[in-house]
């Protein structure tokens, strides 16, 4: 789960993140090292690494198994799946992704062909060698809209490859189901005479592609062409080039992310390799949360023109939320950071970068230059400007001291801009927070129990001739609690018997079949920092589950000698008030009553 959570040691056994499923500041994302599950104690999901894949990568338990062995280098399980959909949908995936690919090597073939010289001319004029088109997979896209189609209908049907996005084809009209009666001899690429940079997932996988004109005719379609919406492709969860900058991301504790692909691939080329790009998109919550999985740290280098500024500001307004804290890289007017590499060199890049702003110098610069603040208008038209993008800051103590230096900046009193912010923040919608599951209140008696049943623990005890015994804390509470129903009437009895019927079928306790809330406060309980599991705590646990019924029993014998006082039975009144002693004594010794 390192790979997607950045996770830091919490306890003997657990680490702590930021839970990758809903927004937090604070970590509330939980994994257990030697059970190796995950709960979050914010929003209440909760599994093993199967199911954190399956969740995270929006795939099916079956695929998250392979990609699981995929990582750890195991023979991959033969697949099974729930259902047959879920088995047909998972097929298309997998037959999606081998199109993909075979697609990809098509295009890197032909931009090897005489009729792509001027692709490759392009290519070079960008400063890209062939180390970089080969480490990119750049490839060429031919005039004729039939080449890949050829190339690919011998490996797929005419229904995959229409899913795949490569293809269009034309409606006739005659029915609102034509398109679909169409035969593949209908369909003609949909990429045609364009560089083509394929789009990858986070491991190396081509879901889909853009492609570049080379025409300059009207009729030659956008600048850019991106693949449309697939089984595989999302491109609001899509970053290009994580796949590749990942690992770097990680050692170097930030990242840059940039607009378009060929900034992406220049950026890359200078030797930063933690650099992802948006694909000309717009920045959504969706990757937020994607780069939020590596670190909070970026650095956000966008076109300075207009167009390019108001999508910074869309983009921070997103990763504020998300608590990412922000530098802006801006290049001097009319450079990207492609054409800024290649005219003034990646030593130039690398001191701007170094000199990147800080999110709120940058956004008061923008207010300071739209409106004059040096009069009482412009002041108020500047602070209005400014209050959304403090209210997005999740922390109230770093709002406040936003607050505080704004005000300096803008000359104006920082109680006033405090207390407009107050208003502002209690006129906006506040936020829906995570529905979190109902959770019964459970006895540090019942925790100790579940632990012992399911945390796989050892303990020590001396034996009766004083020598230390080393066993399973769950052997001894199976058998003190099926011999003597001390969970009897706790409100976790059921989720106990479960474990115990898992201890008798040699299964493990979190294999069991456990509802969701079950499986939830199970793990809420191992996850929890408490003092070590030892004999004397179990056996005092015990214990004190056997007050309960010590205590009916001596309420049941007084009623007993009160009845058999009354009857005038000496006999029967002498044996229970000895009985009575007894259990008087126990109680006192396991009150620990002197």
């Amino acid at each position: 789960m390192g790979e997607y959570v950045q996770l830091r040691r919490s306890g003997a056994q657990n680490f702590q993140g930021l839970c990758p499923f809903h927004n937090e500041k604070s970590p509330s994302f939980s994994v257990h090292a030697t059970r190796q599950f995950f709960h979050c104690f914010g929003c209440g999901v909760s599994g093993d690494v199967f199911s954190f894949v399956q969740k995270i990568e929006n795939i099916t338990f079956p695929e998250a198994v392979r990609l699981v062995a995929q990582k750890l280098g195991i023979p991959l399980p033969k697949v099974q799946f729930s259902s047959p959909e879920e088995a047909r949908e998972a097929k298309m995936r997998g037959a999606l992704l081998d199109l993909n690919e075979s697609a990809c090597q098509f295009f890197q073939q032909q931009l090897m062909k005489p009729e792509a010289a001027h692709a490759r001319e392009y290519l070079k004029g960008r400063g890209l060698d062939a180390e970089a088109i080969k480490l990119f997979r750049i490839g060429f896209a031919p005039e004729s809209g039939f080449l890949l189609r050829d190339r690919l209908k011998n490996e797929a049907s005419e229904e995959l490859l229409r899913e795949s996005g490569l293809f269009s084809w034309k409606d006739r009209g005659d029915s609102p189901d034509e398109a679909a009666k169409a035969n593949t001899a209908a369909l003609y690429s949909k990429f045609r005479n364009r560089i083509m940079f394929p789009i990858c997932n986070e491991q190396g996988k081509v879901i889909a592609f853009t492609g570049r004109t080379l025409a300059t005719d009207e009729k030659s379609g956008p600048k850019y062409l991106n693949s449309p919406e697939t089984p595989i492709y999302s491109k609001s969860r899509v970053l290009f080039n994580l796949h590749l900058a990942k690992e770097a991301i990680r050692q170097l504790g930030y990242m840059i992310l940039v607009e378009g692909q060929m900034d992406c691939i220049s950026v890359y080329n200078a030797g930063f390799h933690n650099v992802i790009a948006s694909s000309g998109t717009a920045f959504t919550e969706m990757q937020a949360k994607l780069l939020g999985r590596y670190c909070k740290n970026i650095v956000v280098n966008f076109d300075p023109d207009t167009a390019g500024a108001a999508a910074t500001e869309r983009s921070l307004a997103m990763l504020v939320t998300e608590d990412f804290q922000i530098r802006i890289l801006s290049l001097e007017q009319g450079f990207d950071p492609d054409l800024y590499i290649r005219r003034k060199g990646k030593e130039a890049y690398e001191t701007a970068l170094r000199g990147a702003q800080r999110y709120f110098d940058y956004i008061v610069e923008r207010a300071q230059k739209q409106f004059p603040v040096r009069t009482p208008e412009g002041k108020a038209k500047a602070v209005a400007y400014l209050l959304p993008h403090i209210q997005r800051v999740p922390n109230r103590i770093v709002r406040d001291e936003l607050a505080t230096d704004i005000a300096q900046k803008l000359q104006v009193d920082p109680g006033v801009l405090r207390q407009e912010l107050r208003h502002s923040g209690g006129q906006k919608t506040i936020a829906t927070r995570p529905h979190l599951p109902l959770r019964p209140t459970v006895s540090e008696a019942e925790r100790v129990l579940l632990r012992a049943l399911a945390g796989g623990e050892m303990v020590t005890a001396p034996d009766e001739s004083g020598n230390e015994v080393t066993y399973a804390a769950a052997d001894q509470a199976h058998y003190s609690l099926t011999s003597e129903h001390l969970h009897e009437g706790l409100p976790t009895e059921a989720l106990l018997n479960k474990l115990l019927a898992a201890w008798e079928a040699k299964q493990d306790p979190l294999e069991a079949d456990l509802t969701e809330q079950e499986r939830g406060l199970l793990h809420t309980v191992l996850l929890r920092d408490a003092e070590p599991l030892s004999a004397d705590l179990l056996h005092n646990t015990l214990e004190s589950l056997r007050i309960p019924r010590w205590e009916r029993r001596q309420a049941e014998l007084r009623r007993e000698l009160a009845k058999a006082a009354g009857n005038g039975d000496n006999d029967a009144v002498r044996a229970l008030m000895t009985e009575l002693r007894d259990v008087d004594l126990h109680l006192r010794t396991l009150r620990g009553v002197v």
